[in-house]
């Protein structure tokens, strides 16, 4: 009886021991929660543990929220966000910067900026201090090219300074649209500048230009400034344009002279065709004389007078041509 007695309770210790080890950590953060002046019941934080929820996470978070004065936000809050897959410290941080810089942020908003992927406690910082963008980007060049109506090119660079908008960071543009648009506006404002130097005389114009533009709407980030960090003076695109224009001209030019001498060509030996047939017809019809005498003689209708006579006249004919040529010619 003695021996059994021992080992009951000693096994009766062992379990104590145990239960103690596991309770000990819950009533750590529970006896936390209770100095820290925000009570938790260990009910709640044993029940967090069941429900697989990492309850020094949850208390921590609600012992910093309620001492930073956000006291609307509930345990039961922060277990929802965390079994949703949110970042509960994050948003918490956020919350907090938000409230001591006066940003309008509530814990329904903060935690749908979480669980859309957007960085909350970057986008508060951000909201407080604002950052600069470089346009462009350097994995996207160095320069925005444009080009001026007196044909110059410019190459230009730009620093913009945006902070957050907060209202618009669900479903807004990011920052990849602030470049791209700042790009467009920068292009937009060189071209329709007179001349390049006006551009370089006031740089400050294309910044107005752009920030007239309204280039932030329904993007993530308000745009505070747009600086002119550099303007270098590029190639004379529009003489360029020109040089070419007129070598494609004088291109164009010799091909339609070629067109017409070749036309004249054809049409000189289609003439010489011509000229060529009309001799041959001549000359068939020359070979029809004699037969045409012979007839006349058969007929009666031509005399050996007449026939002598017309010889003569072909002879002093063919003396008359002969002397009336050059020297040397045949």
């Amino acid at each position: 009886m003695d021996l059994s007695f021992t080992i009951a309770i000693f096994v009766l210790i062992i379990l104590a021991i145990v239960i103690l080890s596991i309770l000990g950590r819950f009533v750590s953060l529970w006896f936390q929660a209770i100095v820290s002046g925000t009570p938790i019941s260990l009910f709640n934080i044993i029940g967090m543990s069941l429900r697989k929820i990492p309850a020094r996470i949850i208390v921590t978070a609600y012992i910093n929220a309620y001492k930073a004065g956000i006291k609307s936000v509930s345990v039961a809050e922060l277990e929802t966000h965390v079994l949703a897959g949110g970042n509960v410290s994050n948003v918490v941080r956020a919350l907090i910067v938000a409230d001591k810089a006066n940003i309008p942020l509530v814990w329904r908003q903060a935690t749908a900026i979480d669980l859309a992927g957007r960085d909350i406690l970057d986008a508060v910082r951000t909201s407080v201090n604002p950052k600069v963008i470089d346009c462009p980007d350097r994995s996207h060049g160095d320069y925005i090219t444009a080009v001026a109506k007196d044909g110059i090119q410019l190459k230009t660079r730009a620093r913009v300074t945006v902070r957050t908008n907060i209202q618009q960071l669900v479903g807004g543009a990011t920052e990849e649209t602030i470049i791209a648009r700042v790009g467009e506006g920068i292009v937009n404002a060189i071209g329709s500048a007179q001349t390049h130097t006006d551009v370089l005389e006031s740089p400050q114009r294309i910044s107005k230009l752009v920030l007239e533009r309204g280039l932030d709407a329904q993007t993530a980030f308000e745009i505070l400034s747009i600086d002119i960090a550099d303007i270098v003076v590029g190639e004379n695109i529009g003489a360029r344009l020109r040089a070419d224009k007129a070598e494609s001209d004088k291109i164009i030019a010799q091909a339609r002279a070629e067109e017409r001498r070749a036309m004249a060509v054809a049409m000189e030996q289609e003439n010489i065709a011509k000229l060529t047939d009309m001799k041959a017809k001549v000359a068939d019809a020359e070979a029809q004389i004699p037969l045409a005498i012979a007839g006349a003689f058969q007929k009666g209708n031509l005399g050996i007078f007449d026939y002598y006579r017309m010889k003569n006249i072909q002879s002093d004919t063919e003396m008359r041509k002969s002397i009336s040529k050059e020297p040397g010619e045949v």
